[in-house]
């Protein structure tokens, strides 16, 4: 019954005996990006910023901290390294002076919110577990294996691939490979679960992945017929796969 609910996947000809995950956005939010959900904290921190410019800001941030991260990095240094960049560029683009007390605060809010979801997440991917074999595939610093190991969800991965570890980005399908190979999956039988049409979908799409898009509803084009399954959150997953 699962695979016939997955018709809007064309290319899923083999029943499904693995998923893909992305990591942010995806394991640690219901859907939404680092840079949005940065700029959404940094707002009601009282940030006047067009979303526009905050993109430049965030990237220009973020680019310097992958592979300058030492590889044991946690979750929460990954955050704090961040924000502490962020604040950087947010002086070096005249937005005001670098504020550390803004960057704890920013940086506990997002761990919060990530937390809360590993918390919400967790029974859905030991059930998921219990059917497939899962593994990771992100864009990452270096440090994804620490960052996994320090949430408590990497025992349920057999696979944890990091794009600066392997030197390949999504939608580049070699990284995509890297994690079928230990789950010792083929793409036609392997289902990927992300939030970035962009990297995630398309990436499924050139190795022949079917794709499952974890989208909140405001980001749902209303009327819109995709060609793939859309959650608004990881947990209805369990509506599709169980």
């Amino acid at each position: 019954m699962w695979l016939r609910q997955l018709t809007s996947a064309p290319q899923m000809t083999e029943p499904i005996e693995a998923l893909l995950f992305d990591f942010g956005g995806t394991l640690d939010a219901d859907g939404v990006a680092w840079k949005e959900r940065f700029y959404a904290h940094y707002l009601a921190e009282g940030l006047d910023m067009t979303p526009e410019a905050f993109e430049a800001v965030f990237f220009s941030a973020d680019d310097p901290l992958v592979g300058g991260l030492p590889i044991d990095t946690d979750l929460s240094g990954t955050v704090h390294e961040l924000t502490t960049s962020l604040e950087a560029e947010l002086a070096h683009t005249g937005a005001g002076i670098a504020d550390c007390d803004r960057a704890r605060r920013v940086a506990s809010y997002f761990l919060a919110d990530a937390s809360a979801a590993f918390a919400r997440n967790r029974p859905v991917l030991e059930a998921l577990r219990r059917r497939y074999r899962l593994g990771i595939v992100s864009n990452f610093y270096g440090n994804l294996e620490a960052v996994c190991h320090g949430t408590g969800l990497a025992p349920l991965f057999s696979a944890i691939v990091d794009s600066h570890r392997i030197g390949s980005k999504k939608p580049d399908p070699a990284i995509f490979r890297a994690a079928l190979e230990p789950l010792h999956a083929s793409p036609e039988a392997t289902l990927l679960v992300g939030d970035s049409l962009r990297r995630d979908r398309e990436g499924a799409r050139r190795i022949g992945m079917g794709f499952v898009w974890v989208a909140p509803s405001e980001a749902q084009v209303s009327g819109a017929q995709p060609d793939h399954p859309v959650v608004a959150r990881l947990g209805d997953l369990a509506k599709i796969l169980l």
